[in-house]
């Protein structure tokens, strides 16, 4: 797996096939693709904000020419940082699954922007987005939020010049919506969120085990190269990895809530755990955690948005508190 660089930028994965990454791929920095032949091409998902997409797209028109007029736009699900650069991709039919279709007004770019504005009003959840996504200087002004002009349920088959694409929906898994697009030809898939490499993955909606059997379809694939949706560039070995990885918090969270664990508890106990990965953005555990309680149906947790960022914050103060602790236990010692 160490054989791809990972480097901010576009990197060749197969014979027409690339990839667009973003160090250090925690929340806004998303990986993203463009599968060319001859004069065509299409790109996998647009960027969290218009410069970043602008940038990109200069990137592959100098490199790729038939990038210089992108055909076809794929969104694989519709988190904002893979759809809020739509609009810049003026010549391409943009193409999503009918799922990631009906959430692309879920979130939008006036809720990050009255969020920004009002953080100090709006509680702990606010505060934590401000500090991730404000801090690295994200910006949503200008946005005008493109929608799809092709949606699909399970299965679309494309060709880029003669090459095949096939768009397969797996959702509901990390959202709704999931696609997964593999370039035949090219022994590459770009999986959008469905694969977070080296980080803690964001479930907080969708499926614990649509995502598994998403991990299953990914490992049927004949496939050299995996594109995930954040962070390095992988192959097969990673997906089972964290396929693993999936069952076994499932397990973890289910034995702490039938022993009557709150969501805090469970969380904090799972992230001291010896077979945690050791993974970015640890956080995201205990949004994980508030989704499995609410699917076997504890009072305790939330679906709101804000309130779940208010988790993340939370948990990060109180592992704080307890490292703290630990470390002046150990001095006394």
């Amino acid at each position: 797996m160490a054989k791809w660089a990972y480097e901010r930028g576009l990197q060749q994965v197969g014979p027409g096939a690339y990839a667009y990454l973003q160090p250090d791929g925690s929340w806004g920095w998303s990986n993203a693709g463009l599968i060319a032949d001859g004069d065509q091409s299409l790109l996998v998902d647009t960027l969290f904000q218009l410069s970043l997409t602008e940038q990109m797209l200069a990137t592959m028109a100098d490199a790729v020419p038939a990038a210089r007029s992108i055909d076809t736009l794929v969104n694989t699900h519709a988190d904002a940082d893979h759809i809020f650069g739509n609009q810049l991709v003026k010549s391409a039919h943009i193409v999503a699954s009918q799922a990631a279709a009906g959430e692309f007004l879920k979130v939008t770019p006036e809720d990050y922007g009255r969020i920004f504005e009002n953080w100090q009003e709006l509680g702990a959840g606010a505060r934590y987005i401000h500090d991730c996504l404000g801090n690295e200087g994200f910006q949503f002004n200008d946005i005008v939020l493109t929608q799809p002009h092709e949606t699909f349920v399970k299965e679309k088959r494309l060709k880029v010049g003669d090459k095949n694409v096939v768009l397969t929906a797996v959702g509901p898994a990390h959202t709704s919506g999931d696609v997964l697009v593999h370039a035949v030809e090219d022994r590459v898939v770009y999986t959008g969120d469905l694969l977070f490499s080296g980080a803690h993955p964001v479930l907080w909606e969708g499926s614990l085990e649509g995502w598994v059997a998403a991990c299953d379809h990914i490992l049927s694939l004949d496939i050299d190269v995996v594109v995930p949706g954040h962070g390095p560039l992988t192959d097969k070995t990673r997906v089972a990895e964290f396929r693993a990885y999936l069952l076994w918090f499932r397990d973890e969270v289910r034995k702490r809530f039938e022993a009557g664990l709150a969501i805090e508890e469970t969380a904090l106990e799972i992230v001291e755990l010896p077979d945690l990965p050791e993974w970015n953005t640890p956080e995201r555990i205990i949004g994980a955690v508030n989704f499995l309680y609410r699917k076997y149906g504890s009072p305790q947790a939330t679906s709101n948005f804000l309130e779940i960022f208010g988790l993340f914050d939370r948990f990060l103060a109180k592992r704080a508190a307890r490292t703290v602790k630990h470390d002046a236990c150990n001095h006394g010692h």
